[in-house]
């Protein structure tokens, strides 16, 4: 009787493993952004800048580092898109520079972080925020993405304000011309003439025969 409950026990056992498992853990794939997470509910606004260029045109490089296995990438997001990574999504509000003459220079980004997790090992897998506010490249320790498994970091924002353009024109023109200015080989200039025989004295001697 003994020996033939061990092999129901096993068989239960691995049906309730496998129903644990089915749908209980998140999908390292996965890349298409959750509607909860992706949709307007919970985003910031982007407040536009009086300077530069239009928030909607702006774009942030983050650097997202997975803890586990010491792997990092680089996510470019315009301002308002979202990208899902497994099983974290980031997105992008909107991202900043300081002004030309402002010192000291600093770039950031406003970036919110969902993970899809558990509260508790009771719980069922749901999507959390985890982070949301300013990150800065050159001031990271002022914002920092608080998670045990990943972080997320400003590596550049692409912005420019009004007159750089025409700066980095007129930059690239002089630099061309410069560039393309061949010295000129020297002209071959004549060797000096030798100086002309002066002819000898009309009341020299002739010449004294050997």
């Amino acid at each position: 009787m003994r020996a033939r409950a061990l092999p129901l026990l096993t068989v239960l056992s691995l049906a309730l493993l496998g129903a644990c498992s089915t749908g209980g853990s998140p999908d390292s794939d996965a890349t298409d952004v959750p509607q909860a997470v992706g949709s307007g509910a919970g985003t910031v606004p982007a407040v536009e800048s009086s300077y530069g260029t239009p928030v909607p045109e702006r774009v942030a490089t983050l650097g997202f580092l997975n803890k586990r296995n010491n792997l990092t990438q680089d996510i470019v997001l315009k301002s308002g898109e979202a990208r899902r990574i497994g099983n974290v999504v980031v997105k992008l509000a909107t991202c900043e520079k300081t002004l030309p003459w402002e010192r000291p220079q600093e770039e950031g980004a406003f970036v919110q972080v969902y993970v899809e997790e558990r509260s508790d090992s009771s719980s069922p897998l749901a999507w959390h925020k985890v982070f949301s506010g300013w990150l800065f490249k050159n001031s990271p320790s002022l914002n920092v993405v608080e998670h045990p498994v990943y972080d997320v970091w400003v590596k550049s924002c692409a912005m420019k304000f009004p007159g750089e353009e025409e700066e980095a024109s007129a930059s690239s023109s002089n630099a061309a011309n410069a560039s393309g200015k061949a010295k000129a080989p020297a002209a071959d200039v004549p060797p000096p003439d030798a100086p002309a025989e002066e002819p000898p004295p009309e009341d020299a001697p002739p010449p004294v025969a050997q």
